[in-house]
């Protein structure tokens, strides 16, 4: 293995517990299996870094820690979880939902710990992994038993190139899917809702749609303050997300909805997803409820249903 960071102090830092460092720039790469950045280094827009540029002239696979990871333990279940706005929230929230349900979950990628540094995995390890549209392109044989886009709407657009490579991106997470994989994909936007469409053309997947403002069929979304679940026919109200202290606003709906539908397809029970919806503590920095006006009548429309 070699290491190296173009800032002197992450070398020194890496140095100091015995990482190999050899500069990139001037090696030759040709005797590596693979190139492994991380995330924030462009290696296509808006300008390659030059060691991703020598790495592609040498025939050099890029790819992330997240591919790594996955090609060590094929055998774990993998949740990926994109989207411009919300990823945060929902992959805690899921991890949070397997945790009370007594799972081995780690989660991880783009939020808290690196994947790499993760406890050992096994075949009963559910791995929740954030996904930005960075680490999706660097990950081109990881395969999600569940995959989760929320939303997309302009962003990052310099390092994609525009639109349509941000959106391209984001559909990655798609790719590679098992026979029995689970696509939950928010319709609250026209990007996600047109790779909604593609997805359930194609028949690879099974399809739960989510929604934070109205009404779906396949799925869950939220509704006057309560969240329903439509995954099995008509629409049932599962609980009062007024009482989800961590999780106000419609944004927030659509995924409290993303995280029940996945701890539905890997066969949670749904008073294990509507108690640990209701106790979810939140990330830090985020809105919290703290009263509501007039928030009765939700609870006795709950109770009367």
């Amino acid at each position: 293995m070699w290491a190296w960071d173009d800032g002197e102090a992450a070398r020194a830092a890496a140095s100091a517990i015995g990482v190999p460092l050899i500069n990139l720039a001037t090696r030759d790469l040709s005797e590596s299996a693979a190139l492994v950045l991380s995330p924030g280094i462009p290696h296509t827009h808006p300008t390659p870094h030059p060691v991703a540029v020598r790495a592609r002239a040498a025939g050099v696979e890029i790819i992330g820690d997240v591919e790594l990871l996955f090609r060590a333990h094929p055998e774990a279940t993998y949740v990926g979880i994109t989207g411009t706005n919300g990823k945060s929230t929902t992959t805690a929230l899921i991890g949070h939902i397997f945790a009370t349900a007594g799972a081995d979950v780690r989660v991880g990628g783009n939020l808290g710990p690196p994947v790499l540094a993760f406890e050992p995995l096994d075949t009963k390890t559910i791995c929740v992994l954030e996904m930005s549209s960075y680490q999706l392109e660097l990950t081109p044989s990881v395969v999600f038993n569940v995959a989760v886009l929320l939303n997309i709407s302009p962003d990052h657009l310099g390092r994609h190139g525009g639109m349509e490579g941000y959106t391209a991106a984001k559909r990655r997470i798609f790719d590679g899917a098992r026979p029995e994989a689970t696509a939950v994909v928010g319709v609250d936007d026209q990007h996600s809702r047109r790779i909604c469409t593609e997805l359930s053309q194609a028949g690879r997947h099974r399809m739960l749609v989510v929604s934070g403002r109205r009404r779906v069929g396949g799925g869950a979304f939220a509704d006057d303050g309560l969240l329903w679940d439509a995954i099995g026919g008509e629409p049932k109200p599962m609980l009062d997300l007024l009482q989800a202290r961590a999780l106000p606003g419609e944004h927030n709906g659509q995924n409290a909805a993303a995280a029940y539908c996945v701890a539905r397809a890997l066969g949670v029970s749904t008073e294990i997803c509507a108690e640990a919806i209701l106790d979810f503590p939140g990330l830090p920095h985020r809105q919290e409820r703290i009263a509501v006006l007039g928030e009765g009548h939700l609870r006795q429309r709950l109770e009367s249903d």
